[in-house]
């Protein structure tokens, strides 16, 4: 078992509150909506349920034990889910605060627990929610085009949140993942694991050779690749969004020592310019990016003065 279930470094003293409320819509959700009608059996006169075993009924299937299984859910999420058949922009945002099971909604939900405070940190409240729900209607949309006029319901936040990760996947590339380890009965234990090596087992073993193997089970692969690819795409128009002006003007530091005649040499030269970056980034109060470029000059610098340095501004920032 692989179950990610923390990142590193995170923002000290941000309180990501989109990120917290976009959880406690989809929990109320699925308390006040999901969870009750789930639990109620529909009328076998109800003509919406003659219209959703039109809709949902697969070759081979007996239309009467979908019939004696449906639940009062089903008929509202094939209301209010997005159908490619019968597209509607309502659905298109409405459907992704609603999903399929609890286990559905705790996947989801941890994850946009794991990843979704670094990037709201890093994009800010407004323009997190909203490219949140941007990828979200990215993915469904990627979904449609694979879908064609299907009328079977597409929900979830998977979407929205494989926007968040792809997002994460470019603006913090050195970040770790906790990752609780088990292999019964010869190992459990927690490693930390890189985050893009975390992400890529989501895109490429989760989802992209399931979708190419023509794997089914009410996944939708296509939705989830089609939101990380719109997390990717926007994250690289973003990558220089926050850099202080006078950060992108200011000369490189080995450019500097070279100008006054110093003696750093390359690596060297480099990490004093990381250090330097990662200073400012702590002293406008955006910790996490600090890290990365503590890191960096950590790692080219690993035995002098400069990597001391930013291995102890690392520690405060932890």
């Amino acid at each position: 078992m692989f179950f990610p279930f923390a990142d590193h470094p995170n923002p000290r003293g941000y309180i990501p509150w989109v990120t917290w409320g976009l959880i406690a819509a989809n929990v109320l959700v699925y308390l006040l909506i999901s969870l009750p009608l789930s639990m109620t059996r529909v009328d076998p006169t109800d003509p919406a349920l003659i219209e959703w075993l039109r809709a949902v009924s697969r070759v081979g299937v007996d239309p009467r034990l979908l019939a004696a299984r449906a639940t009062a859910y089903d008929l509202f999420t094939f209301a209010h889910g997005y159908k490619p058949g019968a597209p509607a922009f309502d659905d298109l945002l409405f459907s992704l605060f609603l999903h399929a099971g609890f286990l559905h909604l705790a996947g989801n939900m941890l994850f946009l627990w794991i990843y979704g405070d670094n990037v709201e940190h890093r994009l800010g409240r407004l323009p997190f929610l909203l490219a949140y729900l941007g990828s979200g209607v990215a993915a469904t949309l990627a979904f449609s085009t694979m879908a064609g006029h299907s009328m079977t319901p597409l929900v979830g936040a998977s979407g929205a949140i494989s926007g968040v990760l792809g997002m994460y996947y470019v603006w913090f590339p050195r970040n770790q993942v906790k990752v609780f380890v088990a292999f019964f009965p010869f190992l459990f234990d927690v490693v930390m694991v890189p985050a893009r090596f975390v992400l890529a087992i989501f895109v490429i073993l989760d989802n992209l050779l399931p979708l190419l193997m023509g794997a089914g089970g009410g996944v939708a692969y296509g939705a989830h690749l089609g939101g990380f690819a719109a997390g990717l795409a926007l994250a690289a128009v973003l990558a220089r969004r926050g850099v202080p002006a006078e950060l992108r003007r200011a000369p490189r530091v080995h450019d500097r020592e070279a100008a006054s005649g110093g003696m750093l040499d390359g690596r060297q030269a480099r990490a004093a310019s990381e250090l330097a970056t990662g200073r400012m980034w702590l002293e406008r109060g955006y910790p996490v990016n600090a890290w990365q470029h503590l890191a960096n000059a950590a790692r080219l610098d690993p035995d002098g003065p400069i990597g001391a340095e930013a291995r102890a501004l690392m520690a405060e920032v932890s």
